[in-house]
């Protein structure tokens, strides 16, 4: 390995070090969907902690291993997003693996947040109900499910805000639920920052999300108009 790629892996272990055992999982080799169909409760029985997988209609999705690029967007966000959630007293910020109940499936967003007047639909291993809030980084292989099936079971549900994130594309979306609770595409203004409407105070520049390396959570805070 070269020394500048030496140093950048290096980088990569120093900024995601501390952060690596509680966001950082794998799928064990063994977790595989077990076959027929399963109640919820049957379903969380199965799952364990540390294994990704999802539940719709009875039937397992296994979720494939994250990749690099993946977590560390997670991981920014969390950092960022927790800054904000922290600061403002404003509820919970979870990271997957951690399941999401609504009507027909059990879905697992990259990041979720729970406002504090919500926090009663938190059970020890699942949210009952919608999260305020739910992001998704797109990999290949969950392009279709994050656009597609969980579009529109979230907006169903009524998660206030669903926010997609796609690396691979560089390609960000943000939407949040209207009048008519029909999701609409929330803007990203003129200088290329992001304002939410669910987490008050959280206003981050979009392009940050391709940048490598990925930018100092302090950096950004104080970048955004917010004390580092």
């Amino acid at each position: 390995m070269g020394s500048w790629m030496a140093y950048r892996w290096g980088l990569v272990a120093q900024w995601i070090g501390p952060y690596m055992a509680d966001l950082v999982h794998t799928p064990p080799p063994s977790a595989t969907a077990p076959s027929g169909k399963l109640t919820y409760e049957e379903f969380l029985a199965w799952v364990g902690d540390g294994t990704f997988a999802e539940w719709t209609s009875g039937q397992v999705i296994v979720m494939s291993p994250s990749s690099l690029p993946h977590q560390l967007i997670v991981i920014f966000l969390v950092r960022l997003l927790g800054e904000v959630v922290e600061r403002g007293s404003l509820g919970v910020l979870l990271a997957a693996p951690f399941q999401m109940k609504m009507e027909l499936s059990g879905r697992e967003p990259d990041v979720l947040f729970i406002a504090k007047e919500n926090l009663d639909r938190l059970k020890r291993n699942y949210l009952e109900g919608p999260a305020d809030l739910a992001i998704e980084v797109i990999s290949p292989e969950s392009r279709v499910r994050d656009r597609g099936e969980k579009y529109y079971e979230y907006e169903h549900a009524g998660v206030r805000e669903y926010w997609l994130v796609d690396p691979d594309r560089k390609q960000a979306e943000f939407y949040g639920l209207g009048a008519n609770n029909i999701y609409q595409l929330l803007p990203i203004g003129p200088d290329g920052f992001f304002e939410s409407v669910v987490l008050k105070g959280l206003r981050f520049r979009v392009d940050w999300l391709w940048q490598e390396p990925l930018p100092a959570v302090r950096n950004a805070l104080r970048e955004s108009g917010q004390t580092g």
